[in-house]
């Protein structure tokens, strides 16, 4: 749109800044535009009369602009009135008055955002000047003719703003009105008048409401009351019963006001049609906040007014109201919830009037199947408890009585709506009314429903209860908040509560019952000594306290359950000790934090539950003890007795009490009340429960610890009875049911004989383990069902061990050992082998165990069964496979295995000798050959125990030979290769132990450690990984130590059973044997080379035909004797070898490696081969005009591979240490000059395709030249290089042209740091290449050396002089790359050397001034170079060296600061900071000139989208303050530009600026100036940051220094920037514009 501009040389620069701005506008982006708006705001902020002059000059000369321009503008416009509304002039007003009243009206359109920020101008004016803009709003508000939408609108917000200002004219404006609206027929207008009587008649209401404060408190309602009748009439009758939804909604809302101010007569008159018309509209409207709002301000009206016409419209009322509340809200939006609220308005104000009848209304609903009418009646039940109590009060019995229905629904959103109402009612007093246990009972079984319930799944209507909201939260939520938060609920709820306590269907909810117990409890004890005390005579229902003891301690044996149970019970008993018993008072009072504070150390994984209930037993023990009253202990297990079948449910908690009634049994003195007590436990235990068993079992266990005689009586005559005898006659046809039964009552009672054996004294034990005990189990035992079989082995277990334990046990003949050591082992023979299910296998070789201790000793074939049985029913089970109960099963197993080796270990305990170890390790021997790998893995951990077992208990009395060591050491030490890991190094355990044991026979003691022995230890670590070279390098290891060990006289036994061993079906222990054999036989060598004359002809084919590898250790043994006579020959013939060499072939290279001065002569022979040829040859491709590739040479290519191989032989360590020089600086050119060379066509195609076998690298010239340069490192004493160049990725690097010369630097860098004395004779043979013809080789040797001065070993090696002078001789070298590699190594030397830099700082300087300035460098690298080095010596060099180039320096670099490239940018402006760093103190005028002009890039680039570049800033900028000597600017460099630190960049530049002006107002001028020729900077972040930097400067310059500022220039260059395609650039722009309003 093209637009006429004026001519701006007339007018202010005021106004032109402001033209500026409104011009920007019509940006597209919408945060331009608000930044424009903004720099609006604070051009007014400092001239508010000019600025919103100028924006109403702006408009009316811009008639075509825009309407969405135009409202913004109007929007600025009124951001200045309203923060300087006290500073606007009359005339200022005027204009501003009639401008927003032309633009709001100007179109006839209706509710545009023009017109309203037009609208709010007026307004925003009318704060203040209210007759003005009334006299010009009314002239557009003419008697007779419609207005315009906005007029009205107008006067609505006056009246919203400024009602005292407003309300005296309404009179006038009312009488003006009326007649307009009947000649209002567009519905949208119609909405606005109502919209205006709304708040006409709000603003009327408030001003009314405050006369007090009133400009005339003269005005009275009744001089509004004829015309707002009017208004209402029309309203009501006419624009109601419009079609159209906004109109109805408009016309309701302001019926809500309307009605306060109508006469009281016409209002009776009104409400019976006003009040069916207002509800009609719900059944319109789905949104229906604003009718409900109404009706609540119509029902308060006439509620005022004392209407009697209100009760003739209630039934009305009360059912649309009610169907409000019950409709289902489908949102939770704010207005859906404030219309509910309106409602419940509604409700209350109705309740004030008419009680009885809403009552009558809604009670009756409660009564009803209909989910949404219960719970909207509920809702609306609570909220009238809450807001209506006084009305409410004489209804409580009424409410409580309707109550009951609800209470039996069970649809959770009833029972959630009735747990609030019962919330409400707790308040305001009706649980005390009668019938208010009642309410409490249902909080209580709320509480109690199951929390797995919860939450529910989602209604019809799709709400979901979440699990916060739920009943059961609620519930306990609510409970809770009444125990502690209601007073007057603490006499209903104490001790009404404890009545849920014990019965089972509350368990769930024992949680929040005792936690409010306990505060009600200490609530009362604070109000008196014996308040708290519970009367459990005076309240019948309540449980007795041995009750209470009962139930509180049974739910605390599983603590985590329901919510911490646990910990709230035993809270409880501790606050009721005094009403359990008064004796319990001070134990508890000690005891019970103590068990609380075992809790809360643990957490439901942690705790052991069986420590837990020991814990708790012995609580109970204490309990019985403390209160010695046998009545009372009787009393106590009488109560439990009865408890036992309400906990059927929960067998966990029924055994816990089991035990608790064997303790109290225990401490009773009444045998007869025991006797009777157990026989009547006998006779009512459900034996079908499997796991009331045990239960059952410890009560036996438990009291026959005091009552042993009357314990084995009892079950005596149980078993006489007439319940273990078989049914017969008519009733056999029960016959199978009642068998089954019969099994199940013996495995109990089994089990009981078990406990009570292990539990009972074990002296009075012995006497009738035979007689009674052991006759009456086996009595009850007569079939093989596996739960009896089980019950049988546990309890013999049980037994047997208790027989052990016993004082008198070494002296005990137990006569039926070997009958029972025979059934356990059948029953052990008899369990499958495919799973174990079941612990029978472990608990009948425990029993075992135990048995086999006693006397009398087991026969020789006995035992040997007793191994080999036990052996094969858990070694040869299968593994389970991956399931879900894995965890169970495999702890089941390892539970089988450590009874086994218990077992065993007590075997052994019965012959401690070699023979005895033999025999047990004979019984293993099959299953350690076993070609299964979970059978060997199962024998090795076996013997591995046993032979520590053996070593512990071992007593030498003389010195015996230990005759078997090399029998044992021979089938053990293959192992060390096994296909499992676990085995390997339990096979080193087992020869471990082995060598100790042989040590003990020759005399040693038991804590000897044996140096040699111990090494078996640290080689364990090398038999985790499956590599064979290492597992095959770890047993040769092993066959060293143990060829150190064994006497002479073993050695022939243990080779005959490694030969044995070379059979072994394990591939891996055949080649571990082979490996050891060879170990033991290293002194017979030249006896076994005496009898191999042919080892060369044989030598291949030996290779080729045999599969196994463990005869390759020979064939190289052969080929390093031939090579030890013909040592050229046989390198000549393997050089023959094709590539890539074979498996075998590289095996043979690494053969010449055995002997160090033949490993010599074949590195030199190699050395001198891959040296003769040339390292490539040039290739054309067939393309005309490719470029050549080099293709490598055969013969250099193949004495390299060879070198490697040579190279990577542990053997060769000696011959490379010799030539360690020659093979570092030969190999280190070879990558060189391999980088990007090419295979031979011949080898590429092999290479691809594969001859043989894979191999194992790359024939690729550079990687092959790497890996040899590698092996030459590890093997030559330099494996910390070789791991510093693999972790910083330096081999990686050496094999690309990219990354070779960084690769070359961190080689140098390695040597440096791991190899130093190895560096001179380095640095002597690389200097001799630095002539080399190739280019490569030359980067490659100066990049070394240049790298080397990086560290101070090189002036330690006295190298630094002759290393400084060789790269001073190479800066004239023709390649570029060697130049710069150049001023890389003479920087270095501030680094490795910098007490040497002053010394040499002419030198260097010149250096790094001459590569500033190096013309032949077309990418600027040298130069880039020299900025770094200059920046590392500048801190170093003697000050007067550094004065003579500082100026020069600092111009040169200038130019760089905005260089398009990244590093050049960093390396200037970090050089810039070192300059100014090195100049701190002593800056000539006319360096900090060249400071000065600095500041302004660097300040602009800490917004370089690149963080090096920004980086760098932060540190120049540091360095150039304290030059500037302003204290202030240095405090804010410091805060702000602390490195790590993020920056605020805009706080950071208005404190910069800030200080800039007040210290140095003199260069504005210039520091704009800079700025300016940023503002066509090609980043977009700096264009940005120079209108910002300039905008600040002016912020803080004073206006005396304005004519160092062309204003004309800055804003015409700002102008351009608000053209700028940069969305931020142009905000920025528009912000600075704003501030310039400083110098207008």
């Amino acid at each position: 749109m093209t637009v006429e501009r004026p001519d701006l040389s007339q007018v202010s620069l005021k106004r032109k800044l402001s033209f500026t701005l409104l011009d920007a506008i019509t940006d597209k982006e919408p945060v331009v535009q608000e930044q424009v708006c903004s720099a609006l705001r604070f051009l007014g902020e400092a001239r508010p009369r000019e600025t919103l002059r100028a924006c109403d000059a702006y408009l009316r000369q811009h008639d075509k602009l825009a309407q969405p321009y135009r409202a913004l503008i109007l929007r600025a416009m009124e951001m200045v009135l309203s923060s300087h509304i006290h500073q606007l002039d009359k005339d200022t007003a005027s204009i501003l008055i009639l401008l927003a009243s032309s633009e709001m009206t100007r179109t006839k359109g209706l509710d545009c955002d023009w017109q309203r920020a037009a609208s709010s101008v007026l307004v925003a004016v009318g704060k203040r000047f209210i007759n003005q803009v009334m006299e010009e709003v009314l002239s557009r508000f003419q008697p007779g003719v419609l207005p315009h939408c906005s007029v009205l609108q107008t006067l609505a917000s006056l009246s919203v703003s400024n009602a005292f200002g407003m309300v005296p004219f309404l009179p006038s404006i009312l009488s003006t009105m009326l007649p307009m609206l009947g000649m209002a027929k567009q519905d949208a207008l119609r909405v606005v008048f109502c919209c205006a009587l709304q708040h006409f008649s709000e603003s009327t209401l408030e001003y009314l409401a405050n006369l007090d404060q009133a400009p005339d408190p003269t005005v009275r309602r009744d001089a509004f009351a004829a015309d707002i009748f009017s208004a209402y009439d029309i309203l009501f009758h006419h624009w109601l019963q419009s079609r159209d939804a906004k109109l109805r909604l408009a016309v309701v809302a302001a019926l809500g006001p309307m009605s306060h101010l109508l006469p009281s007569e016409k209002l009776e008159e009104q409400l019976p049609r006003l009040l069916p018309g207002v509800l009609s509209l719900y059944k319109k409207h789905a949104e229906t906040f604003h009718v409900s709002k109404s009706l609540g301000q119509i029902l308060e009206a006439a509620v005022s007014v004392g209407s009697r016409t209100l009760e003739a419209q209630l039934d009305a009322l009360l059912a649309t109201l009610h169907t409000q509340i019950c409709v289902p809200v489908e949102s939770s939006s704010p207005l859906v919830m404030s219309s509910q609220k309106e409602v419940l308005r509604c409700f209350t104000v109705l309740a004030c009037c008419l009680p009885d009848r809403l009552l009558a209304f809604l009670l009756p609903r409660l009564d009803t199947s209909s989910e949404r009418l219960r719970v909207g009646t509920l809702q609306i039940l609570r909220h009238l408890i809450n807001s209506a109590a006084a009305q409410m009060e004489v209804k409580k019995p009424f409410i409580l009585s309707a109550m009951r229905l609800p209470l039996l629904d069970t649809n959770n959103k009833v029972k959630r709506a009735v747990v609030q109402v019962i919330s409400a009612m707790a308040h305001h007093g009706y649980l005390e009314q009668p019938g208010g246990e009642v309410m409490i009972e249902y909080i209580v079984q709320q509480c109690a429903l199951p929390p797995e319930q919860e939450p529910e799944k989602p209604g019809p209507d799709g709400e979901d209860l979440a699990a916060a909201d739920s009943v059961r939260a609620v519930s306990v939520r609510t409970l809770y908040l009444v125990s502690t938060t209601v007073d007057r609920m603490s006499d209903v709820l104490w001790p009404y509560l404890m009545e849920f306590l014990v019965p089972a269907h509350f368990t769930e909810a024992l949680t929040p019952l005792c936690r409010s117990l306990v505060h009600l409890a200490l609530k009362r004890q604070e109000a008196g000594a014996d308040a708290f005390l519970v009367p459990f005579e005076a309240h019948a229902n309540l449980p007795s306290p041995y009750a209470v003891t009962t139930r509180l301690l049974v739910v605390s044996s599983h603590p985590y359950l329901g919510d911490g149970r646990g910990a709230a019970s035993l809270r409880l008993l501790r606050v009721m000790r005094h009403s359990i018993h008064p004796l319990l008072a001070q134990p508890w009072e000690t005891a019970v934090p103590l068990l609380l504070e075992h809790l809360e150390a643990h957490t439901e994984e942690t705790l052991s539950l069986q420590e837990w209930e020991e814990k708790l037993l012995a609580f109970l023990r204490d309990t019985l003890a403390v209160v010695s009253d046998d009545t009372w202990t009787c009393q106590l297990s009488l109560e439990m007795r009865k408890r036992l079948p309400s906990y059927n449910r929960v067998p966990q908690e029924k055994n816990f009490l089991y035990k608790c009634l064997g303790t109290a049994l225990a401490a009773a003195a009444s045998r007869e009340v025991v006797r009777k007590s157990l026989q009547e436990l006998l006779g009512a235990a459900s034996y079908q429960q499997q796991a009331e068993h045990e239960g059952l079992a410890c009560c036996f266990g438990i009291c026959a610890t005091a009552h042993l005689e009357d314990t084995l009586t009892q079950l005596e005559d149980f078993i006489r009875s007439d319940v273990l005898r078989k049914s017969s006659g008519i009733f056999s046809i029960f016959k199978d049911r009642g068998e089954q039964e019969l099994e199940k009552v013996k495995s109990a009672l089994i089990l009981c004989y078990g406990h009570v054996a292990a539990r009972a004294p074990h002296e009075l034990v012995l006497a009738k383990v035979e007689s009674e005990v052991l006759r009456n189990m086996f009595q009850c035992f007569s079939t093989k069902d596996p739960a009896l079989k089980l019950c049988l082995v546990q309890s013999l277990c049980m037994v047997s061990q208790a027989i052990c334990s016993s004082a008198q046990a070494s002296s005990f003949y137990f006569s039926r050992k070997a009958e029972l050591v025979a059934q356990m082992m059948e029953f052990i023979r008899a369990e499958p082998l495919d799973s174990l299910k079941t612990p029978l296998r472990k608990k009948a070789m425990l029993a075992c165990t135990h048995l086999v201790s006693l006397e009398p000793a087991l026969e020789e074939q006995a035992r040997a069964d007793v191994i080999r049985g036990c052996l094969y029913s858990v070694l040869a089970l299968v593994p389970e496979p991956d399931r879900e109960d894995g965890g169970s099963q495999e702890s089941l197993y390892q539970d089988t295995v450590r009874a086994l080796e218990d077992l065993l270990a007590g075997l052994l305990q019965r012959n401690m000798t070699p023979q005895g170890l033999q025999i047990m390790v004979e019984h293993l021997s099959p299953w350690i050959k076993s070609p299964k790998g979970h059978e060997r893995a199962r024998a090795l951990g076996l013997s591995t125990r046993l032979l520590r077992h053996f070593r512990q208990h071992l007593h030498v009395s003389a010195l015996v030979p230990f005759h078997n060591l090399g029998l044992l050491v021979g089938l053990f030490s293959p192992r060390c290769a096994d296909l499992c890991p676990a085995t390997r190094q339990q096979a080193v355990d087992c020869v471990y132990t082995l060598l100790y044991l042989q040590l003990g026979h020759e005399g040693f003691s038991r804590d000897y450690r044996d140096d040699v022995a111990e090494q078996l230890l640290g080689l364990k670590d090398g038999l985790v990984h499956p590599d064979p070279a290492t597992l095959f390098h770890t047993c040769h290891s092993v066959a060293q130590i143990i060829a150190k060990r064994l006497p002479p006289d073993q050695l022939i036994s243990l080779l005959l059973t490694m030969f044995e061993g070379l059979g072994d079906p394990d591939k891996n222990c055949s080649r571990a044997a082979t490996v050891m054999i060879n170990c033991l036989l290293k002194e017979r060598g030249p006896a076994l080379l005496e009898k191999v004359p042919e080892i060369v002809s044989v030598l291949r084919s030996k290779l080729q035909e045999t599969q196994g590898e463990h005869i390759l250790p020979a064939a190289q043994h052969g080929l390093y004797l031939l090579a030890s006579q013909h040592c050229a020959a046989v390198v000549s013939s393997l050089l023959g070898s094709p590539l890539p060499f074979d498996s075998h072939t590289c095996a043979l290279w690494r053969a010449l490696a055995v002997q160090p001065s033949l490993t010599t002569q074949v590195l030199e022979l190699l050395l001198e081969k891959m040296s003769r040829d040339v390292p490539f040859k040039e290739s054309r491709a067939f393309l005309l005009g490719s470029s050549p590739h080099r293709v490598a040479t055969l013969l250099p290519l193949v004495a390299t591979c060879a070198l490697y191989e040579v190279l990577s032989a542990p053997a060769s360590g000696t011959a490379v240490l010799e030539l360690y020089p020659q093979l570092l600086v030969a190999l280190l050119l070879r990558v060189s000059c391999t980088v990007g060379v090419q295979l031979p066509r011949n080898l590429q195609v092999k290479e691809r395709r594969g001859t043989g076998t894979a191999p194992a690298r790359s024939l690729e010239p550079c990687s092959s030249a790497v890996d040899a340069l590698q092996a030459l490192l590890l093997r030559g004493g330099s494996q910390d290089v070789a791991q510093c160049m693999q972790l910083e990725g330096g081999w990686e690097l050496l094999r690309t042209s990219a990354g070779h010369e960084e690769g070359v630097t961190r080689l140098a860098s390695a040597m440096a740091r791991c190899a130093g004395p190895r560096l001179p004779l380095v640095v002597k043979a690389l200097v001799c290449t630095q002539n080399s013809p190739y280019e490569m080789q030359r980067v490659t040797s100066t990049a070394f050396l240049a790298e080397l001065l990086s560290s101070n070993v090189v002036n330690d090696l006295m190298l630094l002089e002759s290393l400084l002078d060789n790269l001073a001789a190479r800066q004239k070298d023709s390649s570029t790359s060697v130049r710069r590699l150049v001023l890389r190594g003479l920087a270095n030397v501030a680094s490795g050397s910098p007490d040497k830099v002053r010394a040499h700082g002419p030198q260097l300087l010149t250096a790094m001034i001459s590569g500033l300035d190096d013309r032949d460098d077309p990418h600027g690298l040298v130069a880039l170079e020299a900025m770094v080095g200059l920046a590392r010596l500048l801190d170093l060099v003697a000050p007067w060296d550094l004065r003579l180039v500082l100026l020069h320096t600092v111009i040169r670099i200038r130019p760089f600061f905005d260089s398009e490239k990244v590093e050049f940018r960093e390396a200037s402006i970090r050089l810039f900071g070192h300059l100014n760093k090195a100049c701190h103190g002593d800056c000539e005028e006319v360096f900090l000139e060249q400071v000065v002009g600095g500041l302004v890039p660097l300040l602009l680039h800490l917004q370089d989208p690149q963080a090096p570049v920004a980086s760098a800033c932060r540190f120049a900028l540091c360095m150039c303050v304290p030059n500037l000597e302003c204290e202030e600017l240095a405090a804010t460099f410091h805060k702000h530009l602390q490195e790590g630190r993020s920056l605020h960049f805009g706080e950071f530049l208005n404190s910069t600026c800030k200080h800039l002006m007040h210290h140095f107002p003199d260069l504005l001028g210039r520091l704009v100036s800079t700025n300016l020729f940023y503002f066509k900077s090609t980043l977009e972040e700096v264009r940005a940051a120079a209108p910002m930097f300039t905008g600040f400067l002016v912020l803080h310059a004073e206006p005396e220094q304005k004519p160092q500022v062309d204003l004309e220039q800055l804003i015409a260059a700002l102008q351009l920037l608000l053209r700028d395609p940069a969305p931020g650039v142009r905000e920025k722009s528009a912000e600075t514009l704003g501030r310039l309003v400083k110098f207008a």
